[in-house]
């Protein structure tokens, strides 16, 4: 473990949801510094306080630039890694056509491999620390993603993705096979380091009742556990469902029947959700992940964040790569922002980044370790150039305060802006 060490720049650090406060600068504190120590914040607070608190440590000192915790990615895809920004095809017919064929490849243990460093390496250069993955139905796909993810000390959540209809033949097992790969799983790598473990069923479209049900039983058995899926992502999905489950009440119900509905439970992209469904979820506690770039880029539609956070539900946001079409969680907060002004509602640049950290922590049932910065928190954290390229230097050079610097930021940066990442204390 790297010796403490004292980062010295505008620490961000979050008190409460900008989205429960009477402006979204109340939720936020801007300090000196911040203290690191074993892997963990130790303080946060003045220069002088944090040399006083670590009077040997060294002092990294970012002027101007902003430190805040690591982006949390709470909905993605790593085996989709190299299909990225494929062209031109609505939800089906691009799982047919890009994903299914690509995560053929990932019963190899060595392509497996390849992909999930060269995820990592990828979304390390963007600023993300955590994020939560959709494997294959291949365990060589969970133990790939899960060494490479331990080897760097990252916390990561994964599951095997469980189908067992409508899907190739190569990428089909069965009811009991899901529940089997998957209790194996949790018992080698759940809990180990900073691992842990998501029970998959990709959506119900794609699991029999049987196999939905002996993932309910498997979730019932180890409520420890994430249960990760999907849930009413587009209109003419909407349908599908309809017409495999015509005794379901709605989409969510294709879950809630089987025991797959909890507090514990992450539904990707919720946009066309029901009444009876949203009371539901928030009854529940579960989380909904919003994924802008992919609801664009697939031609899904357009998440209710305002009236879904007036309810009371527990939002994260994602990149869903690679269906969405960037590695950055700066493109991802842009979209959601883009996205809030077609709904009527834009969002400040304070909940586009509580968002991306403390939101999708809660999301993932982190929020006591990860997404921000404070006392005792694990120490990931991403040092964000304000000025990275002329366009954004020129803007932030005209900003009346810092939250506007911040904004040009979110809206035109890439990972030029990524100035430092750290991962468990360590820099990377």
């Amino acid at each position: 473990m790297q010796n403490d060490v004292i980062l010295r720049g505008h620490v961000l650090s979050f008190l409460t949801s900008p989205f429960a406060t009477p402006t979204a600068e109340d939720a936020t504190r801007i300090s000196e510094a911040v203290a690191l120590s074993a892997g963990r914040i130790k303080e946060v607070g003045s220069l002088a306080e944090m040399q006083a608190l670590l009077p040997q440590a060294p002092v990294i000192d970012h002027g101007d630039k902003l430190i805040l915790a690591g982006f949390v990615d709470a909905h993605v895809h790593y085996p989709q890694t190299a299909i990225i920004a494929s062209w031109g095809k609505r939800l089906i017919d691009w799982l047919n056509t890009y994903t299914f064929p690509e995560e053929m490849r990932f019963g190899d243990a060595a392509y497996a491999h390849e992909i999930s460093e060269r995820y990592l390496d990828l979304t390390a250069a963007n600023g993300t620390t955590t994020v939560c993955s959709f494997a294959t139905i291949h365990p060589e796909s969970v133990d790939a993603f899960f060494t490479a993810a331990q080897a760097r000390g990252q916390r990561v959540i994964t599951g095997k993705t469980c189908m067992d209809r409508n899907a190739p033949s190569g990428l089909r097992d069965t009811a009991q096979s899901a529940y089997d790969d998957s209790k194996a799983l949790i018992e080698r790598w759940h809990g180990v380091d900073r691992l842990e473990y998501a029970i998959t069923p990709r959506f119900s479209p794609t699991s029999t009742p049987e196999q939905l049900e002996a993932l309910g039983s498997l979730w019932a058995e180890h409520p420890e556990c994430l249960m990760q899926t999907h849930l009413s992502e587009q209109v003419d999905e909407i349908e599908w469902v309809k017409s495999l489950f015509p005794q379901a009440r709605d989409y969510l119900d294709t879950y809630e029947e089987f025991g797959l509905l909890g507090a514990r439970g992450l539904y990707g992209h919720a946009i066309h959700l029901e009444e009876r469904e949203r009371h539901r979820l928030r009854e529940y506690g579960a989380a909904l992940v919003h994924c802008p770039t992919s609801n664009t880029f697939i031609g899904s539609g357009l998440f209710d964040m305002e009236g879904l956070m007036a309810e009371g539900q527990r939002i994260g946001l994602a990149t869903d790569t690679g269906g969405g079409s960037s590695f950055s969680m700066l493109r991802t907060m842009a979209a959601a922002y883009e996205i809030g002004q077609l709904r009527g509602r834009p969002l400040h640049a304070a909940e586009l980044i509580w968002l991306a950290t403390q939101g999708s922590a809660m999301a993932l049932r982190l929020d006591g370790k990860i997404g921000n910065i404070a006392p005792g928190m694990e120490a990931d954290l991403v040092v964000l150039d304000l000025a990275s390229t002329p366009a954004i230097a020129q803007r932030t050079n005209r900003a009346a305060d810092l939250w506007e610097a911040v904004f040009a930021t979110v809206m035109m940066g890439d990972d030029r802006a990524i100035c430092e990442v750290w991962i468990n204390g360590q820099r990377v």
